[in-house]
């Protein structure tokens, strides 16, 4: 496996990525309106906001456009929040609730506009299924059903053992909630999209360009590389996982309120198209509701990419190819003998609350990060929220920065072993 940090990733979604430019690094000083740091799906979503509404844009990627999370996880894209709505009714109110209900919708529709009106290739696909393993994940799917339903959602649906026998051809499911607002894409397509269009609104992206420091006090912000500066009057940190503490003050704002970890995907060789429909006759993207779940597609060219496997301490399992392919083959045991072609990882944010964090590090610099697993439909989202918020209007962007988030605790020495000890409990809590 390819470590989640070298510098090239031998993945599928890099195998089969649309051409796209390999861009000069930053060399000497730039001025702009607003410096994003970060290629992801946040900050290209962020650049190009900005662009189109006239902002002078400069964006500032480590590696490559799309080399961390946004072109290497899942490709699925999930309705919903990681808690249910009327817990975060209960953390931000009856308001702040309907509105990120309403947003999270719009993120989703971003995404279907974005890659029409940009001719995105990117295998975009709706459908989706949560799957239930056990009689009390179909309680609390239920649950999940009527939590969207008191929003006015119409487009989820609970389906039985027999009728789940008709979406994926899996022995182990007692049901699932159907989602058609879900669904699924090539995520580096996606992303090397988004910048194409940016681009073609007028940013300016350098590739493999670091920024080492984010130094300014007052009205500019200074973006440090080792190769020249960016000066700006506002800043967008979008490194989510990857991002490194630049000052201080994002030390304080942003790092503490994380945790990377890991996650891996397996993918198949060419399985054919029959068969490959045999599994999921609905053509789905699938997750299942364990706390450390599963999730698994087919690709356009007939493979079954499966992930999970996550890791909270950081550190690779030597035989996560094998562990991969030995789940995936209890879930469909047609495929225990198939050759896997590429397993590749990365880092995600998580919070402690599992929803996201967005705030300023100073007035002109804002961040959005910790998307805990729904980062491919909410990083659109918070592109439009961050370029709206430097734009001078903030109150959507101000509804995500009143979700209250505690730091990790263990401090910077313990807080790794001390999420290992309680990802322990709940991987035994999946298998009761």
């Amino acid at each position: 496996m390819m470590s989640p940090d070298s510098a090239a990733v031998r993945s599928w979604y890099a195998a089969t990525a649309n051409p796209h430019p390999d861009r000069p690094p930053l060399d000497g000083e730039r001025r702009c309106d607003v410096v994003v740091v970060g290629g992801g799906f946040t900050g290209l979503s962020t650049a190009l906001t900005l662009a189109e509404t006239g902002y002078d844009v400069v964006l500032l990627e480590a590696r490559r456009v799309g080399w961390g999370a946004s072109g290497r996880n899942g490709g699925q894209i999930v309705g919903g929040y990681n808690r249910s709505m009327g817990q975060i009714a209960r953390l931000i109110g009856g308001d702040g609730a309907r509105a990120l209900w309403d947003m999270n919708e719009e993120a989703k529709a971003i995404i279907g506009d974005r890659v029409a009106r940009h001719a995105i290739g990117c295998d975009l696909k709706w459908g989706y299924l949560l799957a239930a393993i056990k009689r009390r994940h179909l309680d609390e799917l239920r649950h999940t059903a009527d939590d969207w339903a008191a929003y006015g959602y119409r487009r989820a649906r609970l389906v039985d053992a027999e009728a789940v026998r008709d979406i994926v051809a899996c022995p182990h499911y007692v049901g699932g909630l159907v989602d058609d607002g879900g669904g699924q894409l090539h995520p580096l397509n996606y992303a090397l999209g988004l910048a194409a269009a940016a681009e073609a609104a007028g940013v300016r992206i350098f590739e493999r360009s670091p920024v080492e420091r984010l130094d300014g006090d007052g009205p500019t912000v200074v973006a440090r590389t080792a190769q020249g500066d960016v000066r700006a009057r506002f800043a967008a940190l979008a490194g989510n996982a990857y991002l490194p503490a630049l000052s201080p003050a994002a030390g304080r704002a942003m790092r503490r309120k994380i945790m990377p970890v890991g996650t891996s995907i397996i993918a198949t060789e060419p399985l054919g198209g029959a068969r490959a429909a045999a599994l999921i006759p609905a053509g789905v993207a699938v997750a299942d509701v364990n706390f450390v779940l599963n999730y698994y597609r087919l690709s356009a060219d007939h493979r079954m990419l499966f992930g999970g496997g996550v890791s909270y301490s950081t550190v690779d399992r030597p035989d996560l190819a094998r562990s991969l392919k030995r789940t995936m083959s209890r879930y469909f045991p047609s495929l225990a003998a198939v050759r896997i072609d590429y397993v590749w990882g990365g880092h995600v944010a998580i919070t402690v609350s599992r929803l996201p964090h967005f705030g300023r590090v100073a007035p002109n610099v804002f961040f959005a990060q910790g998307f805990s697993g729904h980062g491919v439909a909410l990083t659109g989202l918070a592109g439009r929220l961050m370029a709206e918020a430097i734009a001078g209007t903030a109150e959507r962007f101000d509804v995500f920065a009143r979700i209250p988030h505690r730091p990790f605790p263990g401090g910077g020495a313990l807080r790794t072993p001390a999420l290992v000890l309680a990802m322990l409990w709940y991987r035994l809590r999946d298998l009761l």
